[in-house]
């Protein structure tokens, strides 16, 4: 049992220390090599500019401040690949601007100038060096002193007896320290604590520059795809309402709307059977009414397409509970958040449920079903998993079409596992705060 337990912390220990170290190495590997990148930048785009600068006035400095553009943009696609080992996630990639098509030479070759993001570029390029030379020093005396205080034993008793024991101990005197064993034991210590806290400095020596670069070589970038996914969004929301509503139209034409036609014809015969035949007209009328207990039963199942009261007075939960009682596959409900959501989160949550519980109970031949809501953070899961026969997928034609789009609509995402023979997962995430 403890033999058990000691392997589990070793193991549980080296899960936690290995990351730090790659991100230490990492992180080294990053300022060590962003130096003379940096430097090589500064050197060959400085002289650049300055000569575009000093050449306007005679007509050729334009192609010159171009060039020093495209060379800073050359510097920066570097960094950009570089961005995402160290930051821990993928940086977005901005959109250039290019010349419009049969340009002449002369334009093509300025066309850097009227670029924004070209002069961001630039702009990296100037303020990185200074921030590089900091990030190189520090990472590489951080890195000596730790290395020359832990191995100080190995080459202490050398330069002992090069310069005397008294130039070597100034340092441990300090803490009362007067031999070579204790201050072997001194400097070992204290390379100890230097190791400790090395991971964490070069950690943030490399961010300090890794986010400059983030800030200037993929901000305009991100907003980019931001305004990008939000189109995607506002589109995916209109196709969705779309595809509802032509779906309602095309039910309510073929169930209802054909019934009350009939209760109507019915209704007039009855009328008609009064006076000549009462009891034929009763039975009509009997007739009737029940066709009317029908046609509204069809409608309180096509108005599950719209937000239900029971959704908007009591809440998400309630309302899927109310989705499970009445869904003609047993569903088993879990699901433990009463929080109240925007309305956008909760009708999209419910009318994704509906229309999956409605596939479960059309296509899957399931026995029985479990559908799940929970929160992580600030998303909102829900999960319906069955035990059928699988294959459902969300191409065009199929059962669970239009449910991406609707999970788009709120910034979310929807995914389908289903391979043939089942069982059959379909897992959407919102966000929710």
């Amino acid at each position: 049992m403890l033999a058990g337990s000691g392997a589990d912390d070793l193991a549980a220990y080296d899960a936690d220390v290995s990351p730090k170290l790659r991100q230490a190495g990492v992180s080294t590997l990053y300022s060590l090599s962003s130096f003379p990148l940096s430097l090589s930048g500064v050197i060959l785009i400085v002289p650049v500019l300055g000569l575009g600068v000093a050449t306007l006035a005679v007509g050729i400095g334009l192609p010159i401040l171009a060039l020093a553009l495209r060379m800073a943009r050359g510097f920066a696609e570097v960094e950009r690949h570089a961005l995402p080992e160290v930051l821990g996630h993928s940086v977005a990639r901005p959109v250039y601007n290019e010349p419009a098509a049969g340009s002449g030479v002369l334009r093509r070759s300025i066309t850097p100038l009227g670029g924004g993001q070209y002069w961001l570029d630039l702009l990296y390029e100037i303020l990185i060096f200074p921030v590089s030379v900091i990030a190189f020093a520090i990472t590489v005396g951080w890195w000596f002193m730790t290395l020359a205080m832990l191995i100080w034993p190995l080459y202490g008793w050398i330069v002992h007896e090069a310069v005397g024991l008294e130039n070597l101990q100034k340092l441990p005197r300090l803490v009362g320290v007067e031999n070579y064993l204790f201050a072997s034991v001194f400097y070992v210590t204290m390379g100890a604590l230097f190791a400790f806290a090395l991971p964490f400095v070069v950690r943030a020596a490399a961010l300090a520059r890794a986010n400059l670069g983030r800030v200037l070589l993929t901000a305009v970038g991100e907003l980019h795809e931001r305004i990008a996914d939000l189109s995607e969004g506002r589109a995916a929301a209109v196709a969705a309402e779309a595809d509802t509503m032509r779906r309602l139209e095309r039910d309510i034409h073929d169930g209802p709307q054909q019934r009350l036609v009939y209760l109507a014809m019915e209704l007039s015969r009855a009328q008609r059977q009064l006076d000549k035949d009462p009891n034929t007209a009763r039975a009509t009328i009997a007739g009737a009414i029940s066709e009317t207990r029908e046609t509204l039963e069809e409608l309180r199942t096509l108005s599950r397409g719209i937000a239900p009261p029971v959704l908007t007075d009591r809440g998400l939960a309630q309302a899927l509970a109310a989705l499970a009682a009445r869904s003609p596959v047993p569903v088993e409900l879990d699901a433990p958040v009463p929080d109240r959501f925007s309305a956008a989160v909760e009708n999209t949550v419910y009318f994704v449920a509906a229309e999956a519980l409605t596939n479960v109970a059309k296509h899957s031949r399931a026995d029985s079903a479990r559908l799940t809501l929970s929160r992580t953070a600030n998303r909102l899961i829900l999960t319906l998993s069955d035990d059928g026969i699988g294959g459902a997928h969300l191409a065009k034609g199929h059962g669970l079409a239009g449910l991406a789009d609707r999970a788009r609509s709120v910034e979310g995402d929807l995914v389908v596992h289903s391979p043939e023979g089942g069982p059959t997962v379909v897992v959407m995430e919102v966000p929710c705060g």
